[in-house]
């Protein structure tokens, strides 16, 4: 539903758009719980690093695994990824689903980057190999034990996510709406999760 804008809105220099959003009413584990169908249910998102004397650098990468509020990826480890986290453990993560308008950005640390953690098996899936090649010398064949096959393990520290709270033609009239009104559109909810919440959402196992 739109809502009009106010002069105190106005005055504090606060966005509109973001503040007639926020979500602090819902309890923190339905927000993961709905936050985990959304990135669930995309199953690739924009992973980040950050490269000295150029800023961030992003790539789509495939979620091998979600474990709670944390994502597991395999990459080649001759990718220029690692390097970056070598310098800065620092990666954003970001989903977009273009056809609901939910979005999520997953700031946090890559506390894990090696080729020979076991979770490399548990997580390896079939069409994996597709992105590395076989070598033909029983070593180099994009296989779980491949030496270049390596597992990013992202830690969250910080959570945003948009859900939306409209069907498809909804967003539309609202936006449409509050466009002819001069009235601000409101159709979905911003929340975010801090540490803190993302170390119960851990503890708990939501």
């Amino acid at each position: 539903m739109v809502k009009p804008l106010t002069e105190e809105e106005v005055n504090s220099k606060t966005d509109p758009s973001v503040a007639k959003q926020w979500d602090e009413s819902t309890p923190m584990a339905e927000q993961f719980k709905e936050l985990f169908k959304i990135t669930d249910g995309l199953k690739c998102g924009l992973l980040s690093t950050f490269r000295p004397g150029i800023g961030p650098v992003t790539r789509s990468m495939a979620i091998a695994k979600r474990v709670g509020p944390d994502f597991l990826f395999l990459a080649n480890g001759h990718s220029k990824k690692f390097d970056d986290l070598k310098d800065n453990k620092m990666i954003q993560l970001t989903f977009q689903d273009s056809s609901s308008q939910n979005w999520v950005n997953v700031t946090g640390e890559a506390v894990t980057v090696s080729n020979s953690d076991p979770r490399i098996k548990e997580i390896y899936s079939k069409g994996v190999n597709a992105w590395f090649g076989d070598l033909g010398d029983g070593k180099h064949t994009g296989m779980p034990d491949d030496p270049r096959m390596t597992l990013i393990e992202l830690k969250a520290g910080y959570i945003s996510y948009w859900k939306s709270t409209s069907t498809s033609l909804g967003f539309m009239k609202e936006v449409a709406q509050a466009s002819m009104t001069g009235q601000v559109a409101d159709t979905g909810v911003n929340r975010q999760m801090f540490d803190k919440d993302i170390q119960a959402a851990r503890d708990s196992g939501w």
